[in-house]
């Protein structure tokens, strides 16, 4: 048993909970998962059975999208509501126009310094370890990109103000540090208290199923389908494929794209990620027994 299930994590469980779940429910313990989600946060998962283990590491930096909720007017040891209060301040004053322009500034490609309770590791141990054991943490801004950064609806929660936006963002951009930012940049403090992730590169959340639902009707998308939706393919013929299956490269073909590329087969079994490097298109990972 081998293939994709895309998970509508519950609020309460961490990515690992999740991955225990479904490694009960498919027999099996090679069961990993494509991009954490916080306790706190919802939505889709990325979990890989079997073989498609080895295909994680090439899902886990896809772009991402996410429904969220900023209260502005109170900032958290965490940047989300599950950490100690700081500072707060009256924010009513905000209108939607000010909140609208203060977020327009973060889209693009950006430096982001991470909240502090991340998964970032710091001389071997996560960040998240050392702020919980009381160590000052301190880590350096990274370049992230915002694709798109919509406010939906902006709510007065006196002394608050509540702000729901949708988010498309890449890899390793947390949305949470968004929240602090956003709330430094408006002079009021800010955090994270609803996270809904609503895609994964090309797996959305209408792909998804709860916990509940796989108990009752297991679903598990194909090697295929999965790599169909991440990556372009490329059509092999037989003797290609035959080559492909031995992780040989393939000279003087030209892929349709210069990142990672889903080789199948004539029947359209997917066999391999391959790239291009100069004429010949060679073997990144080879997912054939």
């Amino acid at each position: 048993m081998s293939g994709i299930v895309v998970v509508d994590k519950p609020a309460g469980w961490t990515s690992h909970d999740v991955v225990g779940r479904i490694r009960r429910l498919a027999g099996t313990r090679k069961v990993g998962h494509a991009g954490t989600l916080d306790p706190m946060a919802t939505g889709v998962l990325v979990v890989g059975v079997g073989r498609a283990t080895r295909l994680l590491g090439h899902l886990s930096g896809a772009t991402k999208a996410y429904d969220a909720t900023i209260r502005l007017g109170r900032s958290t040891t965490t940047d989300d509501a599950e950490g100690k209060p700081l500072e707060s301040t009256d924010a009513t004053g905000l209108d939607r126009a000010t909140v609208e322009t203060a977020a327009a500034a973060f889209v693009g490609d950006i430096e982001q310094v991470p909240s502090t309770v991340s998964a970032i590791k710091v001389d071997g141990r996560r960040a998240y370890a050392r702020a919980r054991a009381g160590e000052s943490v301190t880590l350096p801004s990274r370049p992230v990109r915002i694709d798109d950064l919509t406010v939906n609806e902006v709510r007065e929660q006196p002394p608050y103000v509540d702000v729901d936006l949708s988010v498309t963002c890449s890899a390793g951009t947390y949305v949470r540090a968004i929240a602090r930012d956003l709330g430094a940049a408006l002079d009021v403090g800010g955090h994270l208290t609803a996270l809904r992730r609503t895609r994964s590169g090309g797996f959305l959340l209408a792909d998804a199923a709860t916990l509940d639902a796989l108990e009752r009707h297991w679903q598990l998308l194909s090697l295929s389908e999965a790599a169909g939706r991440s990556f372009p393919i490329y059509q092999l013929t037989s003797d290609q494929a035959t080559s492909v299956r031995h992780g040989r490269a393939l000279a003087e073909v030209h892929l349709p794209s210069a990142g990672p590329v889903g080789l199948v087969d004539p029947a359209g079994e997917f066999l391999a990620i391959y790239e291009q490097r100069g004429a010949d298109a060679r073997a990144v990972a080879v997912f054939v027994d």
